[in-house]
């Protein structure tokens, strides 16, 4: 997992900020994106894609991470940003700010198949969470992150749509409830059009 790292870091570079988002497919809430520098040669003994791992399991990565790290920080981009200037923009938009976040600037970015709107030398890496120990270090602190959120605020603010068990994906409790209840204020409206469009016709 520090293959692509040791890369750039035999190249005299040292603060490698591996970048990742997540929530890009959920029907509800902000995506969420995480900026992640780690010392280098630094091993944390389990790290992995975030989707791979056990919330126990991601959650005691994000304390191991967020100790061990010289620099981290998630953003945030919310849902009606998302139906504005679209998904794609929009997770972008979450990483760009998760960069700018750092307390510590980055010098070189590692990226989860995504290019970052900034002048910093990056990779974009195809399944890079799996492949590089930063970028899975960056999608454990945004799913954290999130999945708190889904758990926690938005749970509380909209407790009729059982966004703590879904997390907001389109699962089948997701859309009976969405099917009864219509959109709360916090759903991407453009994601379901398909959806909320059929039961109209």
């Amino acid at each position: 997992m520090l293959g692509l790292e040791r890369a750039v870091w035999n190249e005299g570079i040292v603060r490698i900020a591996g970048v990742d988002e997540v929530g890009r497919g959920c029907l509800f809430g902000d995506v969420v994106a995480g900026a992640v520098i780690l010392p280098p040669n630094l091993i944390i003994d389990g790290i992995n894609d975030s989707k791979k791992l056990s919330e126990k399991k991601r959650e005691y990565l994000y304390d191991i991470i967020a100790e061990k790290a010289i620099a981290w920080s998630v953003a945030h981009v919310d849902a009606e940003t998302v139906d504005r200037i679209n998904i794609k923009q929009a997770a972008r938009l979450a990483m760009k700010l998760a960069v700018e976040s750092l307390s510590v600037p980055a010098q070189y970015l590692l990226v989860d198949a995504e290019k970052v709107d900034l002048e910093l030398p990056q990779q974009a890496i195809i399944k890079g969470d799996a492949t590089s120990q930063s970028i899975a270090a960056a999608s454990i602190m945004a799913k954290v992150t999130r999945d708190r959120l889904c758990a926690g605020d938005w749970d509380r603010k909209f407790p009729d749509y059982g966004i703590a068990i879904h997390k907001g994906y389109a699962t089948k409790l997701h859309q009976e409830r969405l099917l009864e209840l219509g959109p709360s204020p916090l759903h991407r409206r453009t994601f379901l059009r398909k959806l909320l469009g059929e039961v109209q016709k």
